[in-house]
């Protein structure tokens, strides 16, 4: 997908700069002008269901992509994937230490009950997201950024006391602990939305739990979702302010799983977008309606080192050192995947950030880490069952149940049973909603996970594996790792370069001298797309998609 320039001016300006989720940016079709088709109705599909649609805990691509659709922050991605106003009337006005953000609300938002949105709506939202009562996964995005929002995570100060407050009904105020350029492109992520908190509060325990117990103040409504069912719709919301732009009258999803059923439903005019798997990808590379999505979302194998209050084999390095070598991760994207996808030898994807200096790829100037090698592998694999005093092992892997996701585990599962002796790996493939649950409580041994960048900086994915992080779920910890994570978030945010050249010593720690994780590829989606479909905006961060200003033309 083409990089727009001013991607390319984000790459050199950024301090700071992770679902989910794309290079580049823009739509992935053709604006089309001319008459628009009396029915505005698209029909796509989705994997899984949706596991959150409250905008302070989702924290998987469909319910951020739900959440992305029916309500709207401060700013919203363009299809350049540039933040620009949304919910204020014009950019911030930034203090001259640039850590203090005045802005200014549209008087003319609301939620869908009437009630107007105020600067209260995201005071609220932001002191439940750091809320330790909460439990948000996403409250580490707060983490030495917004004033005080350490001191409260840790129990430390109470949620009233984080650096936001309503100066007035249409006037917010944001402290920040250090100037952070990507301030701009967080405010366009969900978990920085507005709550209406008398709403909230009203519904208590079963506030989102379905379409009916939500308010929404973006362009659409979510209908039809009783909390899991498989299938939902967004009807436009005529309470929103930017109403007119929206031309789609109704969006049906459905969730898909099984690939030829996708197939053919696209081909019998149910889905107007069909995502592809490998097979299928194959055979339909060639037809006028085949696409591929190059995105930055990074697919990687964690090695979880404690499992109910023990210690599992993967605590040991050599044995997680051996996992991780012994994949053939260009075999599998071109057996497996064949949709486009590329082996990852890296954490923070290809065609992403740039250092400020030069504009170089992060990929380019760290270079490769993680490469299959099956001599260190077998090396790794004997010398850490010796150190654990066996001659074999049983794990268990686990995946999604998705017919691509099992694929891929038997995959994985032949590479590691061939390659290294003695080992037996037990698959375990489970509904999303499942084995995120199973993550969160650490009850797994290793896993098949995946990151999307919710902004532009590879600290959205180098963040991700500090110690004490709500996506550390694996308990992995080194001082060193924290170091230079805490110091480019810290004492060199002001320092673009000093700050960049310190994120360069990450991933080697991380991924080569720790075995921490493995970075398996480098996403990238081959679908179908019906041609009378414009305007279907792909954001470059953050949650897949936009549909504010997409209609149907030519159907």
């Amino acid at each position: 997908m083409k990089k727009s320039k001013l991607f390319l001016v984000l790459g050199l300006t950024l301090v700071l700069s992770l679902v989910l989720a794309a290079c580049g940016g823009g739509s992935d079709s053709k604006s089309g002008g001319g008459s628009k088709d009396s029915k505005q109705e698209l029909n796509l599909m989705e994997s899984a269901l949706i596991p959150s649609a409250d905008s302070t805990k989702a924290d998987d691509a469909v319910g951020l992509n739900v959440i992305n659709q029916t309500n709207e922050g401060i700013y919203a991605l363009d299809k350049d994937g540039v933040a620009q106003p949304a919910g204020v009337t014009e950019k911030a006005t930034v203090s001259d230490d640039k850590k203090v953000y005045t802005f200014k609300l549209r008087d003319d938002a609301k939620w869908s009950n009437g009630d107007p949105v105020t600067a209260k709506d995201y005071v609220y939202s932001w002191q439940r997201a750091v809320d330790p009562k909460t439990a948000a996964t996403y409250s580490y995005l707060f983490d030495g950024l917004v004033q005080n929002a350490t001191e409260i995570i840790k129990g430390e100060k109470k949620p009233s006391e984080l650096g936001i407050k309503a100066v007035d009904d249409n006037t917010l105020e944001v402290t920040l602990v250090q100037p952070a350029a990507y301030f701009d492109s967080l405010l366009a992520f969900p978990t920085f939305f507005p709550l209406n908190q008398k709403y909230v509060e009203s519904k208590g325990d079963k506030y989102a739990l379905d379409s009916d117990s939500i308010l929404y103040n973006g362009p659409f409504k979510l209908t039809d979702w009783n909390g899991t069912s498989k299938t939902w719709a967004f009807v436009p919301n005529d309470k929103y302010y930017d109403k007119d732009k929206v031309k789609l009258d109704k969006i049906n999803v459905q969730v898909v799983q099984d690939p030829g059923t996708s197939v053919n439903l696209y081909n019998t005019n149910k889905l107007d977008k069909a995502l592809l798997s490998a097979e299928y990808a194959v055979q339909n590379k060639n037809k006028d309606d085949y696409a591929v999505e190059e995105e930055s979302s990074v697919f990687y194998i964690k090695f979880n080192q404690e499992r109910n209050g023990k210690k599992t084999p993967l605590a040991n390095k050599n044995i997680r050192k051996a996992l991780a070598l012994s994949v053939d991760k260009q075999s599998y994207v071109d057996t497996v995947l064949q949709n486009g996808s590329i082996p990852a030898n890296g954490l923070v994807p290809k065609k992403f950030t740039f250092d400020p200096k030069d504009n170089k790829d992060y990929r380019d100037e760290v270079g490769d880490v993680g490469v299959y090698n099956l001599d260190e592998a077998k090396k790794a694999w004997t010398q850490g069952l010796k150190e654990l005093g066996v001659t074999s092992l049983n794990l268990e892997f686990t995946s999604d149940d998705t017919e691509n996701a099992k694929k891929s585990s038997e995959f994985l599962q032949n590479q590691w049973e061939k390659n290294l002796p003695g080992l037996k790996v037990a698959l375990k493939n489970v509904p999303f909603k499942i084995r995120l649950a199973n993550d969160q409580k650490q009850d797994y041994d290793f896993s098949l996970s995946a990151w999307g960048p919710d902004y532009q900086d590879p600290s959205t994915f180098l963040n991700l594996f500090r110690t004490g992080n709500t996506q550390n779920r694996m308990s992995y910890s080194n001082p060193a790792y924290d170091k230079i994570i805490d110091q480019a978030a810290g004492p060199l945010a002001g320092d673009t370069q000093a700050r960049w050249d310190e994120m360069l010593k990450a991933e080697p720690i991380l991924i080569e001298e720790d075995y921490a994780i493995q970075p398996l590829y480098q996403r990238a989606k081959a679908f179908l797309q019906q041609p009378y479909v414009k305007d279907l905006q792909k954001n470059a961060f953050g949650p897949d998609y936009t549909f504010k200003t997409t209609y149907i033309d030519g159907k």
